[in-house]
């Protein structure tokens, strides 16, 4: 059998709760589902670091932020780390990149290893974007979702019958502020959407730090991300819940809409590769740089370690070796993903990317059993209470049944990090007893047993990862790029201009 080709779909902020596939209430993606239908829905990927330039980073290189250097959306990648790609590439794979790149535009942090690339700067726009490639800056015209499946489509049909390739088609959508394409104005527009089952949750047995994160739907979505003027009586705290329940109208409305474009453009990559006979060798990856709250909590966002934020969605279709339909609960995070793909090509990724901290899943995609298959994962958040969202620095392990958290609340100079510091707090969750996270029972004495071995694990995972834990404001962490500075002015700057606007 010829190499396979692999074509790797990441759309920015996509909930797995907001495909049909995953058992959606809110919405329906058809042409998703396809690949689950046709392939292997995975039920328990998650991100290392649930934040959009760190996930990035820990896809291409397959290592966590502190080796990579990418640690908030005020780092850029420097290529102190080898990539899939530029192993890939070096193997004889035609590579290409089209979409949302995240990581740096100029210098080292441009894209790499690959063949052809065409990307939005920073987090692009919707409708008429700039991209950037080798010869500069330009405008192109149409949807954002449509442009970069037109020029993967592009790329695809410009190759030799007999070239193996990897190509990147990285969407900017569901990434607010949430700019629908005109054709999908109808849908979802009556106020019907349903509202999760912990829409209202207090929150009252999280610890302080979360209690207080600007993610709240309620108070913390402003007139940016709706883009409409709030009436007059849905303001002051006496009419928080029906103003809560107004913008959820409104952002979900727009969020599904812009997931609609991916849905149909993820048809038209499919319907291209059968006719051009390429499906039966072809892996399809569908997933999410992250997860995100969809109303889950109150909030929307991500960064936190709860599962609506954690959870990646990952459908795979390989005709040649998935059984279709088939499901895998097997835990995976994206530090996996490198590995993976180096194997499915023929390469052992132990040889030639060294620096990989993943391994590879492909024993599960052939439907293997694999005894010795690490039955917990470890997170690590580092932008400590930057100035938009407030959310503590935090790392945790989570197992199929429970998952222990510690807001450990110190920036240690990490670019976009508060230098406040914050009482360390623990959290723990009884998976199997709540699964919606809802009650913290890290101080329950009927789970002091279990509380106990959960910290063993999370020292055995940091050990394991080579991750320092935090033993006071003095812990010293990894050098960041040299860009770091700089980066965190500009931030500055934009959140004072989100708060005037809003």
């Amino acid at each position: 059998m010829p190499k396979p080709n692999i074509i790797f779909i990441m759309s920015d902020d996509h909930a797995a709760h907001a495909i049909s596939a995953y058992g959606s209430r809110v919405n329906s993606t058809p042409h998703l589902d396809r690949i689950a239908d046709q392939g292997m829905r995975m039920d328990a990927v998650y991100c290392t670091n649930s934040i959009c330039s760190p996930s990035r980073a820990s896809i291409l290189t397959g290592t966590y932020s502190h080796v990579n250097g990418v640690s908030s959306i005020w780092t850029e990648m420097d290529y102190r780390v080898p990539t899939f790609i530029d192993v890939l590439h070096d193997s004889g794979y035609k590579t290409a990149m089209f979409g949302k790149w995240h990581l740096g535009e100029e210098g080292v942090s441009r894209p790499r290893g690959f063949d052809a690339w065409k990307v939005f700067p920073g987090q692009g726009d919707y409708v008429d974007p700039q991209m950037i490639d080798e010869d500069g800056v330009s405008t192109v015209e149409g949807y954002a979702t449509d442009i970069v499946t037109d020029l993967s489509l592009e790329w695809i049909d410009g190759l030799d019958d007999d070239e193996p390739f990897c190509m990147m088609v990285h969407h900017k959508a569901p990434h607010r502020p949430w700019v629908p394409d005109t054709k999908h104005s109808h849908l979802y527009a009556d106020g019907t959407i349903p509202e999760p089952e912990t829409f209202f949750d207090d929150n009252a047995s999280r610890s302080k730090a979360v209690r207080g994160v600007h993610m709240t739907i309620a108070d913390d979505m402003g007139g940016d991300d709706l883009k409409i003027a709030m009436p007059e009586e849905l303001r002051g705290p006496e009419n928080r819940e029906a103003r809560m329940r107004w913008k959820y109208q409104i952002y979900m409305r727009d969020y599904l809409q812009c997931i609609q474009s991916i849905d149909d453009n993820v048809g038209r990559l499919l319907d291209h590769l059968e006719e051009k006979g390429l499906a039966e060798n072809t892996l399809v990856v569908y997933t999410s740089d992250q997860g995100f709250f969809l109303g889950d909590h109150g909030w929307f966002d991500k960064r936190l370690m709860y599962d609506q934020s954690l959870q990646m969605p990952m459908l795979m279709r390989w005709p040649a070796v998935i059984e279709a339909g088939s499901r895998s609960e097997a835990i995976i995070t994206n530090v996996d993903f490198a590995a993976t793909f180096l194997d499915i090509c023929g390469v052992d990724a132990t040889q030639a990317l060294p620096t990989s901290q993943g391994r590879s899943f492909l024993p599960l995609l052939r439907g293997e059993e694999v005894a010795d298959w690490p039955d917990a994962m470890y997170y690590r958040y580092w932008e400590h209470d930057d100035p938009i969202h407030a959310a503590p620095a935090h790392y945790g392990i989570r197992t199929d049944s429970y998952k222990l958290l510690y807001f450990y609340g110190a920036g240690l100079g990490v670019p976009g990090a508060s230098d406040e510091i914050y009482e360390p707090e623990w959290e723990l969750y009884d998976l199997k007893a709540d699964p919606e996270e809802m009650r913290n029972v890290a101080a329950d004495p009927a789970y002091a047993q279990i509380k106990a071995d959960l910290e063993v694990t999370l020292a055995e995972y940091q050990q394991r990862y080579d991750d320092e834990p935090y033993r006071g404001p003095s812990t010293p962490r990894p050098e960041w790029g040299p860009y770091d500075h700089e980066m965190f002015g500009r931030l500055q700057a934009y959140v004072a201009s989100t708060r005037s606007a809003s």
